[in-house]
């Protein structure tokens, strides 16, 4: 430690020694740093604030019917895309006569300097955005705000997403659909035509209407055992408990059941011809009403003539008038009779068509199978065009929606202004530092000095460096006029110290 303080302590001696020249280096390195402080250039600071609307009052009541741009990724996109170099290049155009002033600069140069210094950011809300720029020439830098602050604006349209392309690729897409539909129909046409007859009908496909034709035919089957038997147990009672088998005598044959006259089933007959002319406007001889209807006319007819021919045959007078019962049992059978003929007809044509469909067996269910991909194939196709033309009358309301109302708003907060005061440069902080670098060099200088021409200011050190035994010191004896001469020195180095912190702390005054 005492090392440490001695060799310290020699130090501090030597530079005492050069103190002149400490002083006068400090006092050149302050005033040549306090004079480059001076002359630096201001640095005056334009700024604007703009606030970025993406709400708009048409917007909620559109929703479901057209499909809104996402305002908030468009104002994203302009924000990072405004300092870009086209951008940049658009506002030296605009500044060109204030850019032709920086003399010896290309227009490369300041494109690459404009893109450095300008600053865009949010502060704090959403969508509110602060341009500033900084600049010697404030009205330079006012007018490189303004610029790009008309950019900002007029980015809104550049970057709208145009909705007539959006409607032309839909348009394309439209079209080609639509010959797929006409070709698809022209294809249904020709096979429902080829395959006319094969076609599944309404009630469901091919091995559905095969179920439903059998259980139609055991139905019908069912339904005529219990019409046979119903005529049965009706003509049981007309002949008693034994059957009675009636016939017409040869005496009876060929004669022409309209010269009979029985009354009942005269009255029948009427009857059944009159259903028959009506079912005739309509159907054809073969439908099976007609031939029921005309089978029980011939039946009741030959009715006519066994009864003629069994009343003749016990003696019974053709002209007396049946019992009522007798008379009601006679028509009961005639209408099981025709009951019966009719449900046989109905078996006939179901049997008919369920052997008809049976032997369809092979090529209905191929022609069901290509008529289903045919129809799936066509809705799909079908389904995607009425969905093509929803989309594109969305694009319609929403070009319209665009160009008749302003989706983003922008409220300039903050115009572009340059305040008087410059921000830069900090002169009081590189005042302070020029000052201490002064100092510090003025030192320096001196140490260096004292290293380069040593002396001894102690007796260990003079031994220690030559390494001889030292008798003895003569110290210094001052005379009143070295004495006075020293103190005028002592002094003049304070004022010029003085001097020197002064005039930093005038500079550190006129700062403030």
């Amino acid at each position: 430690m005492d090392d440490l303080s001695a060799q310290l302590l020699a130090h501090a001696k030597g530079i005492w020694k050069y103190r002149w020249v400490a002083v006068i280096a400090a006092w050149l390195v302050a005033i040549l740093g306090w004079f480059f402080v001076y002359n630096m250039p201001n640095d005056f600071q334009a700024s604007a604030r703009i606030y970025v609307d993406t709400r708009n009052v048409i917007k909620p009541y559109m929703r479901g019917l057209t499909v809104a741009p996402d305002m908030q990724r468009q104002v994203s996109i302009m924000s990072r895309t405004l300092i870009s170099r086209p951008n940049v290049e658009r506002v030296v155009n605009m500044v060109e006569s204030d850019i032709k002033s920086t003399a010896g600069k290309n227009n490369k140069t300041d494109v690459s300097a404009l893109m450095k210094d300008i600053k865009l950011k949010t502060t704090g809300a959403t969508n509110l955005f602060t341009i500033t720029y900084n600049n010697p020439d404030k009205d330079f830098a006012k007018s490189v705000v303004e610029s790009l602050l008309t950019i900002f604006v007029g980015m809104s349209s550049d970057n709208a997403e145009d909705p007539a392309s959006v409607i032309r690729f839909l348009d394309e897409q439209i079209e080609g659909y639509e010959k797929k539909l006409v070709e698809q129909e022209n294809e249904l046409k020709a096979f429902k035509q080829k395959n006319l007859g094969l076609m599944p009908q309404q009630g469901g496909d091919y091995y559905a209407q095969v179920a439903k034709a059998a259980e139609n035919l055991n139905k019908t089957k069912l339904d005529l055992r219990e019409a046979e038997r119903a005529r049965d147990s009706i003509r049981q009672q007309i002949t008693g408990d034994e059957p009675v088998l009636l016939a017409v005598d040869k005496d009876s044959a060929g004669v022409d059941p309209s010269s009979i006259v029985n009354v009942e089933i005269d009255g029948r007959i009427a009857e059944l011809r009159k259903k028959l002319d009506t079912l005739s406007l309509n159907y054809t001889d073969k439908h099976p009403d007609i031939i029921a209807t005309k089978r029980l006319i011939t039946q009741l007819q030959g009715r006519k003539i066994e009864e003629a021919g069994l009343m003749k045959s016990r003696g019974i007078d053709l002209g007396k008038n049946y019992s009522p019962m007798l008379q009601q049992l006679n028509l009961s059978l005639a209408e099981s009779q025709a009951k019966v003929a009719a449900m046989r007809a109905r078996v006939e044509e179901y049997t008919r068509r369920y052997n008809r469909l049976k032997s369809l067996s092979n090529s209905v269910p191929e022609v069901e199978a290509s008529l289903a991909q045919l129809n799936r194939d066509y809705q799909v196709n079908k389904a995607n065009y009425q969905e093509l033309l929803k989309r594109r009358e969305s694009a319609k309301i929403s070009g319209k929606l665009g160009s008749a109302s302003k989706l983003l708003s922008f409220k300039i907060i903050d115009p572009p202004t340059v305040p008087e005061i410059p921000v830069g440069p900090d002169r009081a902080n590189f005042y302070s530092i020029a000052f201490f670098i002064a100092l510090a060099v003025g030192v320096g200088i001196a140490f260096a000095l004292s290293q380069l021409r040593p002396s001894f200011h102690s007796q260990g050190k003079l031994r220690e460096v030559t390494g001889m035994p030292v008798l003895g010191t003569i110290p210094m004896i001052w005379t009143n006029k070295e004495k006075t001469e020293r103190k005028k020195r002592l002094y003049a180095l304070g004022l010029s110290l003085l001097s020197l912190l002064g005039s930093y702390g005038v500079l550190m005054v006129k700062m403030t």
